[in-house]
């Protein structure tokens, strides 16, 4: 439901915003389908906030993307790597043996808790193979 504001004007309710500068990254440019797909995943489960305490785990994650669970690992390395996500904390079992998801942050914003947004995707590079004659 969307929410109401300014004499009963109706808002445009949530999306996900890719700002221009990160999707005209090197990182961004080069990366596969999957991966985007999933970082929009984890940018929807953003809300204004909660930077730096995301939930996702890799089975939410594979239910969310129409995909098998062990597919995602390989993605959320991926997005790693490049810089665009952090895990904040590592999945682990709680103390009552029930296991407890992955917590993310991602690298574009501000977390939380008041560190500075990283960024680190926008100094990343590929790797460029020598040429072979």
């Amino acid at each position: 439901m969307a929410k109401l504001y300014k004499r009963q004007k109706k808002g445009a309710g949530r999306h996900v915003q890719l700002p221009e500068w990160l999707q005209a990254s090197e990182a961004w440019a080069t990366l596969p389908p999957g991966p985007r797909a999933l970082y929009v995943e984890l940018k929807r489960r953003y809300n204004g906030g909660n930077n730096g305490n995301i939930i996702l785990s890799h089975r939410d994650a594979a239910t969310a993307l129409n995909v098998h669970r062990n597919t995602v690992g390989p993605w959320l390395r991926e997005l790693q790597e490049r810089g665009f996500i952090t895990m904040t904390q590592a999945p682990h079992l709680g103390p009552s043996g029930v296991g407890k998801a992955s917590v993310w942050a991602l690298g574009e914003l501000a977390t939380s808790d008041g560190k500075p947004a990283e960024k680190r995707f926008m100094s990343w590079r590929q790797l460029k193979s020598p040429k072979k004659f």
